[in-house]
């Protein structure tokens, strides 16, 4: 399943603008979501983890080009078959991580397979 393709434009937090020196203010940065393609209208994005910790992983939450809200949620509790561990929080409403593709990085990853082949054994024998 492909990666949405959705994004927000967070401001810089008032505290962070408050304490940068005159001329120099933060500027707006772009998340992507992070959830499958089929999700509901409810996009995310992990913005930092404070140590793996419940609870601790700080998400971007936002609906259509709606006001962004910051929100720490627990971990997936899911693990795939080589016990790689989904990357998304709990009760995400779309497939686990490793079920996820981001269209742009595999489209990436083919330039370079073809460019350099040496460099990626896995793909070998793929068109």
């Amino acid at each position: 399943m492909n990666q949405c393709t959705a994004i927000a434009l967070l401001p810089p937090p008032d505290h962070l603008v408050a304490l940068s020196p005159a001329g120099h203010r933060p500027e707006a940065g772009h998340v992507l979501c992070e959830l499958g393609s089929d999700h509901d209208r409810q996009h995310a994005a992990m913005l930092w983890d404070e140590g793996g910790r419940p609870g601790s992983a700080v998400w971007v939450r936002w609906k259509g080009s709606g006001l962004a809200k910051l929100t720490p949620l627990p971990w997936c509790p899911a693990h795939d078959t080589r016990n790689g561990a989904c990357e998304l929080f709990a009760d995400h409403p779309s497939a686990h991580s490793w079920g996820i593709t981001d269209p742009t990085d595999e489209a990436i990853t083919q330039v370079l397979v073809r460019q350099h082949p040496h460099l990626f054994p896995e793909y070998r024998g793929e068109d």
